[in-house]
């Protein structure tokens, strides 16, 4: 069985599947929330088309690997951090997309394996003065018991991730 193949009818690994959409925190999970205007030089077209196609995840080295190369409610992708046994895999599956003139992004969610429990959105909206806003949104657990260890640690990480994907959008 190949790595995707582990994942394709795996449910998610925490129960409030879609509260990303409303910007809900359930209860017993940590809130994130990240925003940054990107420069003038990142087109709203170019810079969604990265994030929808999982460009963003490649340039950060997470090594992608999904069952549509597009970002769609059910999609499923791992992605995987490190190398050999020390790889950590992160597989998630898509639970929202949103593609609109002015906005683009999705949602997923984690499956059971993942270091987190919960779900992160990323959005991108193009303001009426042409500026383009990214957003990270994440309501998270630990799913792990080396990151409930990590404790803050896992928080910095996460908020890192946050910083570093705005940076890959281009």
């Amino acid at each position: 069985m190949d790595l995707l193949e582990r994942y394709l009818d795996a449910e998610f690994s925490y129960p409030d599947v879609g509260a990303s959409r409303t910007g809900t925190v359930p209860p017993g999970y940590r809130a994130l929330r990240y925003r940054r205007r990107l420069g003038p030089e990142l087109s709203f077209g170019r810079a969604a088309e990265s994030l929808l196609t999982w460009r963003v995840h490649a340039r950060l080295g997470l090594h992608p690997v999904a069952s549509a190369p597009r970002a769609a409610p059910g999609v499923t992708v791992v992605c995987g951090l490190g190398a050999g046994p020390l790889r950590i895999l992160m597989p998630c599956r898509v639970v929202w997309v949103r593609e609109e003139d002015d906005l683009a992004g999705f949602a997923y969610g984690t499956l059971p394996g993942h270091p987190a429990s919960g779900e992160e959105s990323f959005l991108l909206e193009r303001a009426g003065d042409g500026r383009v806003w990214f957003t990270v949104r994440a309501f998270t657990r630990p799913g792990r018991w080396y990151t409930r260890l990590a404790g803050p640690a896992g928080v910095l990480a996460q908020q890192a991730f946050a910083r570093a994907y705005a940076g890959r959008l281009g």
